[in-house]
């Protein structure tokens, strides 16, 4: 294993137990989120539920429907065939596969893989998205193609699930096998990827999906069992955090090992075809999202599929990949990997722990709060672990003594320049923190104190 720098422990140990408070208070059913560095998972873990009703506890091994990831999959395997001289990117789709619309008969390949193609998103009937009926195959798939294109090829970044299902027809055209035997001999096995099919049945015990909570009050089972048909190579893969962290840290330029040649790597991590209309900048390559995360640049992809949402990230330059899996309707993928990626920086940027820093560690509860002191560098942070981001604008302490701080940065509303102190009992343990005049206390210790006081 690649020797880690010291910074990257106590980063990964904190990761955890912010995103368990985010889980209990968002009262989602389940998270997997899984960190690469340098080619190793360092960390590998899963909170909450497989499945909800029936009680069965989530675990890393657990697989997820990871949906539009099967598009970084799919564009790999093009990739491939191009290094075989098999296929040409600047290749028409109308070489392949018969039957399409003139229009789309003469896209290439490289504006399906960037969809800049044009093609139709979904099709006329997109009512498989919602499991009210089956997805597509490949007879109907072809039909679809018949039809025109939405908009002229070429024009703007226009995402389509049947452009890559049109890419799935053209592997199996060059390759003379299912597309999905291939992809999983000469992608995913060579990539050494033991936990991921391009479809079900998954090759593990399936997580659940879960509907939302806000309709009926409850959450209800998707199973999540579906076959993907002939739109697997758009949406069909089902995968663990640990291994598409690995895949798509092999897909950096820098990775030392990997199916594909650097220079097929550079080519589809490259941002090629920006988004204007995102809500967060985002530019697509081949088969690859990218965008900056506070100054970091990153590429991978995300999913969405009935009762999943998932997200991975690579960022190159430091070496890391992360990927967040959560198996609801409304799970916050996105918004929990970023949080994963902030702390990661923060860690990175200030460093390891001063060890003299010890004591000034541990979650403190208000009535209000939970607040986390997080040593990092020689400072400690004031991190509140229901924040998204909780420690890129933490309050900072400064240790001036034994047992005494001030708040050496904070906003306008934190206590700015005000004293904190750590409380100890008679055999020397920390009990309590006073911070800025208030005390706070052990979870269990503010329970009982609202129990005794406000229950009824």
């Amino acid at each position: 294993m690649s020797e880690t720098p010291a910074w990257l422990a106590p980063a990964l140990a904190y990761i955890p137990q912010w995103l368990g408070y985010q889980m209990r208070t968002t009262e989602q059913p389940g998270c997997a989120l899984a960190v690469v560095y340098k080619g190793e998972v360092v960390l590998d873990v899963a909170f909450g539920w497989a499945d909800q009703v029936a009680g069965e506890a989530l675990t890393p091994r657990h697989r997820f429907r990871v949906a539009s990831h099967s598009k970084s999959f799919t564009a790999t395997a093009i990739m491939k065939l191009r290094e075989q001289g098999r296929l040409k990117l600047d290749d028409t789709a109308g070489q392949y596969v018969g039957g399409l619309h003139p229009d789309i008969a003469t896209t290439t390949l490289a504006q399906l893989l960037s969809h800049t193609a044009g093609v139709l998103r979904d099709g006329p009937d997109a009512a498989y998205w919602v499991d009210r009926k089956p997805f597509l195959d490949a007879a109907a798939l072809r039909a679809e193609l018949a039809l025109p294109p939405a908009i002229e090829a070429g024009t703007r970044l226009k995402y389509s699930n049947h452009g890559f299902g049109l890419l799935g027809l053209v592997i199996e055209a060059v390759t003379g096998e299912p597309w999905g035997a291939w992809l999983q001999r000469e992608v995913v096995d060579a990539a050494g990827l033991a936990e991921t099919t391009p479809d079900v049945p998954a090759s593990g015990p399936l997580a659940r999906g879960h509907s939302g909570k806000a309709l009926l009050g409850r959450r209800l089972i998707f199973p999540g069992d579906q076959s993907t048909a002939a739109l697997a190579p758009a949406t069909g893969f089902v995968s663990t955090a640990a291994d598409l962290a690995r895949f798509f840290a092999q897909l950096s330029p820098s990775a030392e090992t990997s199916v594909l040649s650097v220079a097929s790597r550079r080519e589809m991590s490259r941002s090629q075809w920006e988004d204007p209309w995102s809500v967060a900048p985002m530019k697509y390559g081949l088969g690859t999202i990218s965008g900056a995360f506070s100054g970091w640049e990153w590429f991978g992809h995300s999913g969405g599929f009935l009762g999943y949402i998932t997200r991975t990230a690579v960022i190159p330059d430091h070496d890391l990949a992360l990927s967040c899996l959560t198996n609801a309707v409304d799970g916050p993928s996105h918004f929990w990997l970023d949080g994963a990626l902030s702390i990661l920086k923060r860690f990175k940027e200030d460093g390891a722990p001063n060890p003299d820093l010890a004591d000034w560690s541990g979650r403190w509860w208000s009535v209000w709060r939970p607040t986390d002191l997080v040593p990092i560098g020689d400072k400690v942070m004031l991190s509140l672990p229901g924040l998204l981001s909780p420690i890129a604008k933490a309050p900072e302490l400064t240790v001036t003594g034994p047992d005494e701080a001030r708040i050496s940065q904070a906003g306008a509303f934190a206590n700015y320049g005000e004293p904190v102190q750590l409380i100890r009992n008679a055999a020397g343990a920390v009990t309590a923190v006073r911070l800025a005049g208030e005390d706070m206390v052990g979870e269990a210790d503010i329970a009982e104190e609202l129990t005794g006081r406000y229950e009824r």
